[in-house]
This record gives C-alpha cells, sequence and structure tokens, in this order.
C-alpha cells in the first residue's frame, strides 16, 4: 500500500462517485462499484459528548475503487474531494 497526497484528476457520476481517474499521466476507468468512505460529521463534534444516544451522523469522506488502464494495470485507489482538489490518499497493488 502506497500512501500519498497526489493530486488526481476525478471524474464522477450524477451521485457523485468516480467514474474515471488521471494518476501520473494514466487514465484509468473504474471497473467496479465504488465504496464511500465515511466519518463523523464535523457538526457533530460538539455534540460529542452530550450523552446522545446512537452513533454521531456519517458523511462521505472520500472513495475507494479499483481501476484499470487500457493495457490492464490495475490498482485500488482511496480518493478524497476537498471542496476544490481531489487527493489520492492511498494505493493497493
Amino acid at each position: 500500500m502506497l500512501r500519498t497526497q497526489e493530486p488526481v484528476e476525478v471524474w464522477t457520476g450524477e451521485a457523485g462517485e468516480p467514474l474515471r481517474l488521471v494518476w501520473r499521466a494514466r487514465r484509468f476507468r473504474v471497473n467496479d462499484t465504488p465504496t464511500p468512505l465515511v466519518a463523523p460529521c464535523d457538526w457533530w463534534e460538539p455534540f460529542a459528548d452530550s450523552g446522545a444516544p446512537g452513533g454521531p451522523p456519517l458523511e462521505i469522506t472520500g472513495w475507494r475503487f479499483q481501476a484499470v488502464t487500457g493495457d490492464g494495470e490495475a490498482h485500488v485507489f482511496d480518493v478524497a474531494h476537498d471542496g476544490t482538489h481531489w487527493q489520492l490518499l492511498r494505493v493497493f497493488d
């Protein structure tokens, strides 16, 4: 697993799920169902110790998906969007 903070280009579908990725000048096509990466919502933090039942509300913070190039190079990618740019977080071989 390679941890990174590289900028990448990501094309998404209507629901925000990744469809294509360009990483290190290589175009990858998503060839499985992307899995949302979730974390507690930031706005919930002041209420975290309130003793409220249940867990904190979650939000999608990124995506994990497998993608492949035209010549068969495949990886699993973790990506996140910071509101302006996409960042590559991890690459699994």
